[in-house]
């Protein structure tokens, strides 16, 4: 069976959200790199996160990436009936 890696990027890209931080006030948020690199790197390629290749232990999430990500986060991994 050949997995679906919209849904693959999907997932990975409401992880990134769970584990996004802030540095600095009024900064984009960055989350730590440590899933799939196909994935990372399709995610790059849709203009979600900054690049993955570096160094760096983390990437930047975009405004867009930002977005999409909360969104998926709530879809795939949140109670609508649960009381906040």
């Amino acid at each position: 069976m050949k997995p679906n890696s919209e849904k693959i990027d999907d997932a990975v890209l409401a992880l990134l959200h769970l584990t996004s931080f802030v540095e600095r006030r009024g900064e984009l948020p960055r989350a730590w790199k440590g899933h799939d690199w196909d994935a990372l790197g399709r995610l790059h390629e849709k203009g979600w996160i900054s690049d993955p290749v570096g160094v760096a232990k983390s990437v930047v999430l975009t405004e867009e990436g930002t977005q999409r990500a909360r969104e998926l986060f709530e879809k795939l991994f949140c109670d609508p009936d649960a009381a906040s």
